[in-house]
């Protein structure tokens, strides 16, 4: 057993102190599982390219040396890495159309759908005119909710649209400007 032999033969020595005798036991120890070991210059190279690496994704300058990294959640990441590419206004129209049913309220989605949003404008289709009217009253309170969710300015305008009226021209000869009731006499 090789590691009792370099015991035993430490022990004999009176010279070698008893942590410089762990540390040598342990290095043995590492080379025998065939770990290498990285001297204190080499490690400070390491450590100094991470900093500059991690200091680069962030667009800061580079820490401390020493300083502590903590992970960071994915959520910072992706937001941090939206802002520096200028993504936000695409994140946003993806978030405002994506999150819509949670943004609104179930009741309100089920009767009312983003159709685009551009320029910080929304455009709303609602199934029926009553909805599309409560929809014009709520508008104050959805801009209010949608600042404090997205951020603001995300959403400046709400364009509320009533639902899709059946076209009444059929054919070559219809009256321009009666509408529906040239159909009823």
């Amino acid at each position: 057993m090789p590691s009792q032999q370099f015991d035993d033969e430490h022990r004999m020595d009176p010279e070698i102190d008893a942590a410089k005798a762990l540390l040598n036991r342990m290095r043995k120890l590492a080379e025998e599982r065939g770990d290498s070991r990285l001297d204190a210059a080499r490690m400070a190279k390491v450590r100094k390219r991470q900093a500059a690496r991690n200091a680069f994704a962030a667009g800061k300058a580079a820490p401390e040396e020493g300083a502590a990294r903590d992970p960071r959640s994915i959520g910072d990441v992706v937001a941090r890495m939206s802002k520096a590419r200028g993504w936000n206004t695409q994140v946003a129209v993806g978030s405002v159309l994506g999150r819509w049913d949670e943004l609104v309220g179930e009741r309100i989605s089920q009767h009312c759908k983003p159709e685009s949003f551009e320029n910080t404008v929304v455009i709303v289709r609602c199934d029926s005119t009553s909805w599309a009217t409560q929809l014009k009253l709520m508008t104050h309170q959805l801009l209010k909710k949608f600042d404090a969710e997205l951020g603001p300015g995300i959403v400046t305008v709400i364009r509320v649209l009533g639902p899709n009226a059946p076209s009444w021209r059929h054919g070559s000869r219809s009256v321009a400007g009666r509408g529906p009731r040239d159909t009823y006499g």
